[in-house]
Protein backbone atom coordinates (compact mmCIF):
# COMPACT_ATOMS: atom_id res chain seq x y z
CA UNK A 1 0.00 0.00 0.00
CA UNK A 2 2.66 2.47 1.06
CA UNK A 3 4.56 1.60 -2.22
CA UNK A 4 1.44 2.66 -4.21
CA UNK A 5 0.77 5.72 -2.02
CA UNK A 6 4.43 6.72 -2.97
CA UNK A 7 3.67 5.83 -6.65
CA UNK A 8 0.47 8.04 -6.59
CA UNK A 9 2.53 11.22 -5.07
CA UNK A 10 5.35 10.48 -7.77
CA UNK A 11 2.79 10.96 -10.20
CA UNK A 12 1.42 14.09 -8.83
CA UNK A 13 4.75 15.65 -8.50
CA UNK A 14 5.11 15.12 -12.54
CA UNK A 15 1.41 15.81 -13.21
CA UNK A 16 2.03 19.63 -11.34
CA UNK A 17 5.45 20.09 -13.49
CA UNK A 18 4.27 19.41 -16.43
CA UNK A 19 0.84 21.53 -16.06
CA UNK A 20 3.46 24.51 -14.62
CA UNK A 21 5.92 23.97 -17.66
CA UNK A 22 3.16 23.70 -20.45
CA UNK A 23 1.63 27.27 -19.12
CA UNK A 24 5.18 28.91 -19.05
CA UNK A 25 6.93 27.41 -22.39
CA UNK A 26 3.33 28.67 -24.04
CA UNK A 27 3.40 31.90 -22.36
CA UNK A 28 6.97 32.74 -22.33
CA UNK A 29 8.66 30.25 -24.42
CA UNK A 30 11.04 27.31 -23.38
CA UNK A 31 13.99 29.83 -23.05
CA UNK A 32 12.33 32.23 -20.75
CA UNK A 33 10.62 30.19 -18.82
CA UNK A 34 12.22 30.31 -15.48
CA UNK A 35 12.71 26.95 -13.19
CA UNK A 36 12.57 28.79 -10.28
CA UNK A 37 8.89 30.34 -11.26
CA UNK A 38 7.55 27.01 -12.61
CA UNK A 39 8.34 24.89 -9.33
CA UNK A 40 7.19 27.68 -7.58
CA UNK A 41 4.26 27.54 -9.56
CA UNK A 42 3.58 24.18 -9.06
CA UNK A 43 4.40 24.70 -5.56
CA UNK A 44 7.42 22.13 -5.83
CA UNK A 45 11.13 22.61 -5.70
CA UNK A 46 13.77 22.20 -8.43
CA UNK A 47 15.13 19.36 -6.96
CA UNK A 48 11.59 17.72 -7.74
CA UNK A 49 12.34 18.59 -11.50
CA UNK A 50 15.98 17.03 -11.32
CA UNK A 51 14.62 14.11 -10.14
CA UNK A 52 11.82 13.72 -12.39
CA UNK A 53 12.87 14.71 -15.59
CA UNK A 54 16.82 15.45 -15.11
CA UNK A 55 16.24 18.70 -16.49
CA UNK A 56 14.69 21.85 -18.35
CA UNK A 57 15.52 19.60 -21.48
CA UNK A 58 13.74 16.28 -19.96
CA UNK A 59 10.74 18.54 -19.03
CA UNK A 60 10.48 20.07 -22.37
CA UNK A 61 10.00 16.78 -24.16
CA UNK A 62 7.20 15.15 -20.97
CA UNK A 63 5.48 18.37 -22.21
CA UNK A 64 5.68 17.75 -26.02
CA UNK A 65 4.40 14.12 -25.57
CA UNK A 66 1.36 15.19 -23.17
CA UNK A 67 0.24 17.82 -25.96
CA UNK A 68 1.10 14.76 -28.70
CA UNK A 69 -0.74 12.57 -26.93
CA UNK A 70 -3.78 15.14 -26.87
CA UNK A 71 -3.10 16.09 -30.75
CA UNK A 72 -3.53 12.46 -31.67
CA UNK A 73 -6.60 11.97 -29.65
CA UNK A 74 -7.70 14.84 -31.37
CA UNK A 75 -6.47 13.53 -35.03
CA UNK A 76 -8.52 10.50 -34.35
CA UNK A 77 -11.73 11.72 -33.73
CA UNK A 78 -11.82 13.77 -36.62
CA UNK A 79 -10.71 10.76 -38.84
CA UNK A 80 -13.84 8.65 -37.25
CA UNK A 81 -16.49 11.31 -38.33
CA UNK A 82 -15.46 11.08 -41.67
CA UNK A 83 -17.92 9.77 -44.79
CA UNK A 84 -15.15 7.06 -45.86
CA UNK A 85 -11.38 6.28 -44.94
CA UNK A 86 -10.04 8.36 -47.49
CA UNK A 87 -11.53 11.41 -46.52
CA UNK A 88 -10.90 10.16 -42.81
CA UNK A 89 -7.35 10.15 -44.14
CA UNK A 90 -7.08 13.83 -45.45
CA UNK A 91 -9.05 15.31 -42.83
CA UNK A 92 -6.78 14.11 -40.11
CA UNK A 93 -3.54 15.56 -41.90
CA UNK A 94 -5.84 18.63 -42.61
CA UNK A 95 -6.26 18.81 -39.21
CA UNK A 96 -2.61 18.20 -38.11
CA UNK A 97 -1.86 20.57 -40.39
CA UNK A 98 -4.46 23.27 -38.63
CA UNK A 99 -2.84 22.94 -35.44
CA UNK A 100 0.32 24.32 -35.91
CA UNK A 101 -2.16 27.87 -35.65
CA UNK A 102 -2.67 27.22 -32.47
CA UNK A 103 -0.50 28.96 -30.19
CA UNK A 104 0.54 26.77 -27.61
CA UNK A 105 1.45 23.87 -29.87
CA UNK A 106 3.03 26.65 -32.43
CA UNK A 107 5.50 28.01 -29.56
CA UNK A 108 6.36 24.36 -28.26
CA UNK A 109 5.65 21.77 -30.83
CA UNK A 110 6.52 23.50 -33.70
CA UNK A 111 9.65 26.39 -32.53
CA UNK A 112 10.80 25.45 -29.10
CA UNK A 113 10.75 22.03 -29.57
CA UNK A 114 12.63 22.07 -32.71
CA UNK A 115 15.18 24.41 -31.39
CA UNK A 116 16.06 22.31 -28.51
CA UNK A 117 15.48 18.84 -28.90
CA UNK A 118 16.05 18.87 -32.81
CA UNK A 119 14.62 17.29 -35.95
CA UNK A 120 10.82 16.72 -34.91
CA UNK A 121 10.87 13.50 -37.50
CA UNK A 122 13.17 11.67 -35.13
CA UNK A 123 11.21 12.37 -32.04
CA UNK A 124 10.27 9.03 -30.15
CA UNK A 125 6.45 9.86 -31.24
CA UNK A 126 6.85 9.90 -34.60
CA UNK A 127 7.96 6.68 -34.91
CA UNK A 128 4.52 5.80 -33.74
CA UNK A 129 3.00 7.86 -35.85
CA UNK A 130 4.64 6.60 -38.98
CA UNK A 131 3.31 2.64 -38.19
CA UNK A 132 -0.04 4.24 -37.79
CA UNK A 133 0.14 6.11 -41.09
CA UNK A 134 1.71 3.16 -42.84
CA UNK A 135 -1.16 0.74 -41.91
CA UNK A 136 -3.73 3.65 -42.99
CA UNK A 137 -1.72 3.72 -46.32
CA UNK A 138 -2.16 -0.16 -47.02
CA UNK A 139 -5.64 -0.44 -45.51
CA UNK A 140 -6.36 2.10 -48.68
CA UNK A 141 -4.20 -0.03 -51.13
CA UNK A 142 -5.60 -2.74 -50.04
CA UNK A 143 -9.21 -1.37 -50.61
CA UNK A 144 -8.07 -0.01 -54.09
CA UNK A 145 -8.45 3.40 -53.32
CA UNK A 146 -5.06 4.34 -53.51
CA UNK A 147 -2.25 3.05 -55.75
CA UNK A 148 0.10 0.16 -55.14
CA UNK A 149 2.62 1.73 -53.59
CA UNK A 150 5.18 1.14 -51.18
CA UNK A 151 3.04 2.25 -48.14
CA UNK A 152 5.99 3.22 -45.68
CA UNK A 153 7.71 5.07 -48.52
CA UNK A 154 4.10 7.13 -48.83
CA UNK A 155 3.56 7.27 -44.86
CA UNK A 156 7.20 8.93 -45.12
CA UNK A 157 6.39 11.20 -47.35
CA UNK A 158 2.97 12.30 -46.39
CA UNK A 159 4.23 12.75 -42.66
CA UNK A 160 7.20 14.56 -43.76
CA UNK A 161 5.11 17.37 -45.91
CA UNK A 162 2.39 17.54 -43.42
CA UNK A 163 5.41 18.50 -40.67
CA UNK A 164 7.23 20.45 -43.13
CA UNK A 165 3.75 22.50 -43.75
CA UNK A 166 3.18 22.66 -39.80
CA UNK A 167 6.56 24.11 -39.16
CA UNK A 168 6.26 26.65 -42.21
CA UNK A 169 3.09 27.71 -40.67
CA UNK A 170 4.13 28.48 -37.44
CA UNK A 171 7.03 30.47 -38.59
CA UNK A 172 4.87 32.45 -40.67
CA UNK A 173 4.26 36.07 -40.79
CA UNK A 174 0.72 35.19 -41.62
CA UNK A 175 -0.46 31.49 -40.71
CA UNK A 176 -3.93 31.99 -41.51
CA UNK A 177 -2.74 32.76 -45.67
CA UNK A 178 -0.03 29.87 -45.05
CA UNK A 179 -2.43 27.61 -43.77
CA UNK A 180 -4.58 28.30 -46.67
CA UNK A 181 -1.96 27.64 -49.10
CA UNK A 182 -0.25 24.46 -47.55
CA UNK A 183 -3.33 22.37 -47.37
CA UNK A 184 -4.27 23.15 -51.11
CA UNK A 185 -1.13 22.00 -52.05
CA UNK A 186 -0.91 19.36 -49.78
CA UNK A 187 -4.53 17.98 -51.19
CA UNK A 188 -3.26 17.58 -54.59
CA UNK A 189 -0.26 15.62 -53.36
CA UNK A 190 -1.95 13.30 -51.63
CA UNK A 191 -4.77 13.04 -54.87
CA UNK A 192 -2.00 11.83 -57.07
CA UNK A 193 -2.23 8.30 -54.61
CA UNK A 194 -5.65 7.72 -55.63
CA UNK A 195 -6.33 5.17 -58.26
CA UNK A 196 -8.05 6.50 -61.46
CA UNK A 197 -11.76 7.68 -60.77
CA UNK A 198 -10.78 7.36 -57.15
Amino acid sequence: MAAQRRAQMVEETRAKLVQAARKAFAEKGYAAASMDDLTAEAGLTRGALYHNFGDKKGLLQAVIDQIDGEMLARLRSVQNRAKDPWQGFLDEYTAYIEMALEPEIQRIMLLDGPAVLGDPSQWPNQSACLQRTTKAIQALIDAGTVKPVDAEAAARLLNGTALNASLWIAAADNPYAVFARAVEAFRHLAAGLLRSGG
